[in-house]
């Protein structure tokens, strides 16, 4: 098997369905597969029947973003898995063939950080004439929405973090593959069209949520990954209180809420900590940061 494409789901049963119509559209069963994790949603289980040629996976609780992906990606066979979004689908020309091509020529290649356009459109013609040019480059993250890793750089690392949820388990999986000797490259020749309601998102002002989160999961990411942690924990805390914490209420007492989240379960997270060599972290800080 070539490629397995990997989706994680939950409570957005038409998204999928556009997703998996338009994956039908450009993949070859015969050498490629594609899974879809449905994490702890009975609103999306009669898609089940309706899409056969899928590959279901199904857990009767949720486990959150980063923890389904673990279960999933256990189970694809691919030497290639394409992470998606279940709102987001492959847009360029020939993607398929093209992300091949790019692992094909490059052995080092660890992980491909795809192009995401943002937005609504009614038709791929018209997200793709909005897309970015540039050259590919070598980079230290990518984005969930849309990316494509080597089963054996995958295979390499502990996989999706169980002690995240969501917001920031990317970075994790992406500091683990560099610290395998691994490259990430971000290629603006291969897009998703990551199918969000761009004005909606902006209308909806602060997002306390992924603050709440993306917070938390920074800090857990310093304990488990750096081997001196707490200067940079230190300065991530000072720097979200200035920015966040002092300026807003409901921020604040998010702030507070995170850092006694971060003492509770602080011994569990330590169970997890697996420092990387200085030396990627190093590397990853002299590496181009990813263009959103």
């Amino acid at each position: 098997m070539d490629i397995s494409f990997l989706i994680v789901t939950r409570n957005r049963p038409e998204a999928l369905r556009v997703t998996l119509d338009k994956l039908a559209d450009i993949i070859d069963l015969a050498s490629q597969e594609v899974w879809v994790h449905i994490d702890g949603c009975e609103k999306t289980s009669p898609l089940i029947n309706e899409y056969k040629w899928v590959q279901w996976s199904r857990s009767e609780k949720s486990y959150s973003a980063s923890p389904a992906r673990n279960i999933l990606y256990k189970k694809a066979s691919g030497t290639i898995f394409i992470g998606l979004d279940d709102d987001a689908h492959p847009i360029s020309p020939n993607f398929i063939e093209e992300v091949l091509i790019r692992f094909r020529e490059n052995k080092d290649l660890g992980i491909l950080a795809f192009q995401e356009v943002r937005g609504i459109y009614s038709a791929d013609v018209d997200a793709l004439a909005v897309k970015r040019s540039g050259k590919a480059y070598v980079t230290n993250d990518f984005v969930g929405c849309g990316f494509a890793v080597s089963k054996k750089a995958y295979n390499a690392t502990n996989g999706f973090p169980l002690w995240m949820d969501i917001y920031g388990e990317e970075s994790a999986v992406a500091i683990e593959v560099l610290d395998a000797g691994y490259e990430i490259i971000y290629d603006y020749n291969l897009i998703v069209n990551h199918r969000v309601d761009v004005e909606k998102r902006k209308s909806m002002g602060r997002n306390y949520f992924r603050f709440e989160h993306q917070l938390k999961n920074v800090i857990s990411f310093y304990l488990v990954y750096y081997p001196k942690p707490a200067l940079k924990i230190a300065k991530t805390l000072f720097h979200n209180f200035r920015k966040y914490a002092i300026k807003d209420t409901t921020y604040f007492m998010s702030f507070m809420k995170v850092c006694g989240r971060t003492c509770i379960d602080f011994r569990k997270t330590l169970k997890y900590r697996s420092p990387v060599n200085q030396q990627t972290i190093n590397h990853k800080d002299k590496l181009a940061p990813l263009k959103y």
